[in-house]
């Protein structure tokens, strides 16, 4: 995939070889990143991401090199440097370079990536109950988008890839419905849209709390509530908010079959219409 990378100062064409095996990220996971989106010179919730981005660099002992606002710009340059019409993943993220356990805060270096990757659209995905699940705020750093949190949502995933889906719903630890493997999952009922509270066992994303501001502003009823695996089985529609595909809708859950519906079409309508009021170009 094509790509532009930042590092130290200086832009690549090339992924740069920056890390080894003494660098306390490669060996501790001391790795927070944030993904955006750019689509048509659109980049909407950049400025969010890269807030976000510090606040995970800190929750994990490092010290962030740049300030939020510096990455988005850095970002946006990196946008200005494709076609147009180019459709985008941005991912700035930081990482110890010192460390034997508990990284060196000062030592943290900052990379940036923007590449190549196609919206999927609104066609859909077919998605299952996972066995795996979230961990407790005390259990893992739940409050960073971090890369260590993410084998056990690629172990979810290859069990759901062995049974045939696509994506997998993972519970918290007390048995609650937490968020899909890759995004924050959305149910309606009658109308109503309702997503898990936010009960820090899950990143509350960007993208989520976009949609809420949006389908409210429109007159949709939206609420957060603690939802059973029941709940999710039993509503009208199931759907996705997450960066990579920003509303995707569930068309298969287990052995049900669904279709787009109402609440997620109009989710998935208002966010590109939002969407267009970001431009870089």
């Amino acid at each position: 995939m094509a790509g532009i990378y930042y590092y130290d100062g200086q832009w690549y064409d090339e992924n740069p070889k920056i890390t080894g095996p003494m660098d306390h990220a490669f060996w501790m996971s001391s790795v927070a990143f944030d993904g955006a989106r750019a689509f048509q010179g659109m980049v909407p919730d950049l400025q969010p991401h890269c807030d976000r981005l510090v606040r995970s660099a800190i929750a994990m002992g490092l010290n962030p090199p740049l300030e939020a606002v510096e990455i988005a710009d850095l970002c946006r340059e990196a946008v200005r440097r494709f076609p147009q019409d180019a459709e985008l993943y941005i991912r700035p993220l930081f990482y110890a370079t010192e460390g034997f356990v508990l990284p060196e805060p000062d030592s943290t270096e900052c990379v940036l990536a923007v590449y190549d990757s196609p919206l999927p659209g609104f066609g859909g995905f077919k998605a299952c109950l996972s066995s795996f699940r979230r961990p407790a705020p005390d259990m893992a750093p739940t409050d960073a988008k971090a890369s260590c949190l993410y084998p056990n949502s690629q172990r979810a995933l290859r069990e759901a890839a062995e049974r045939g889906f696509d994506n997998a719903i993972i519970r918290d630890p007390v048995g609650n419905i937490a968020e899909f493997a890759t995004a924050n999952i959305w149910i309606a009922k009658d109308g109503v849209a309702i997503t898990p509270v936010d009960n820090g066992t899950f990143l509350a994303g960007v993208t989520r709390k976009r949609v809420m501001e949006l389908l409210t502003d429109s007159g949709v009823e939206v609420e957060q509530q603690t939802l059973t695996w029941d709940d999710v089985f039993s509503a009208d529609e199931v759907f996705s908010t997450g960066n990579y595909g920003k509303v995707m809708p569930v068309t298969q859950l287990e052995d049900r079959d669904m279709q787009p519906g109402p609440v997620a079409t109009k989710a998935y309508d208002l966010y590109f219409e939002f969407a267009k009021s970001t431009s870089v170009f």
